[in-house]
């Protein structure tokens, strides 16, 4: 004799499936669960990665390479974890699009010039760029599914990489 499970409750039903494995991998583990900037958190864990790509020494079309499939992975992994929450087309928890584009535009600096300096700008023109949204990386968020959680951010990163080519012509960074 076996037992029925019971019916889910009406708060069963609507509470967000946490550890479904496109949930974990948009949310970065759980990182972006934080209640507050969760996006700030997503960012700071791109920074990180750019630094380790950069420690690491990977020839750049290695390094490219990984970055490439890491971007494209996201766009089915957020497609999935954004129906799964229900929230909304790019819920906030989703942070998986800031973690795979600031390396993106730390690609702009060869990995031996990637000092603090660089990475400190390279995060904080990320935020700026992500948060404002400048053109046309709104309407990027308006591509379907996963592809424009992904995209608004690739746009802020070209945005990145173009002020860090600036900054290096420069002799700033």
């Amino acid at each position: 004799m076996t037992t029925a499970e019971p019916a889910p409750t009406r708060s069963d039903a609507a509470a967000p499936r946490w550890f479904d494995p496109a949930v974990l991998v948009a949310t970065c583990g759980g990182l972006g669960r934080i209640g507050f900037a969760p996006g700030t958190f997503g960012a700071a864990l791109g920074t990180l990665l750019a630094l380790a790509f950069a420690r690491l020494a990977l020839p750049p079309m290695v390094e490219v390479g990984l970055l490439v499939a890491i971007n494209l992975v996201g766009i089915p992994a957020c497609t999935r974890a954004a129906r799964v929450l229900g929230r909304g087309k790019d819920p906030g928890s989703i942070v998986y699009d800031e973690a795979a584009s600031v390396p993106l535009a730390a690609l702009i600096m060869p990995a031996a010039a990637r000092s603090p300096t660089v990475l400190a700008a390279l995060f904080v023109l990320h935020r700026l760029f992500d948060i404002t949204k400048p053109f046309p990386c709104r309407r990027l968020e308006h591509l379907p599914a996963g592809l424009g959680i992904m995209a608004d951010d690739w746009g802020a990163a070209a945005y990145v990489a173009v002020c860090l080519a600036i900054g290096r012509w420069l002799g700033w960074l």
